[in-house]
C-alpha cells in the first residue's frame, strides 16, 4: 500500500496510523521530497478528475491569478502541496481523501 501526502499533513498522519494500526504495510511517499511524475500525476487525475487539485490550500490561494489557469497535473507537478491529501492505493483500490467513507473501504 502506498501513501502520498505531506508529513506535516494531520490527515495523512491520521491515515497512516489508522492503516498501520490495522496491519497495512504502508510505504509513504512524501511528495515534497519524492514529487510525483507527470504519468503519476495524469494517472490520479484520471482517476479523480478535478478533485485531485485542492483549491482550498494556502498554495493555491498564493497563486496569482494567471497561474490558475494552467491545467491542474502542471500545477500539481510545479507545486505538489496542491494536491489532495493522501492518495492511497492499494492493488487495484486507489482513494483520495479521509472523509467518513474512506476509512471503511481499508479498514
Amino acid at each position: 500500500m502506498k501513501l502520498y501526502g505531506l508529513k506535516n499533513c494531520d490527515t495523512c498522519t491520521k491515515a497512516r496510523k489508522a492503516l498501520s494500526a490495522q496491519g497495512y504495510d504502508v510505504e509513504f511517499i512524501d511528495v515534497r521530497q519524492t514529487p510525483m511524475t507527470k504519468a503519476e500525476l495524469q494517472y490520479f487525475f484520471a482517476l479523480f478528475g478535478d478533485e485531485l487539485l485542492n483549491k482550498r490550500s494556502t498554495t493555491w490561494r498564493q497563486l496569482a491569478e494567471a497561474d490558475r489557469d494552467a491545467e491542474s497535473v502542471d500545477l500539481i507537478f510545479a507545486h505538489p502541496t496542491l494536491m489532495k491529501r493522501p492518495v492511497i492505493t492499494d492493488g487495484e483500490k486507489s482513494t483520495l481523501g479521509w472523509a467518513k467513507e474512506t476509512p471503511a473501504k481499508y479498514l
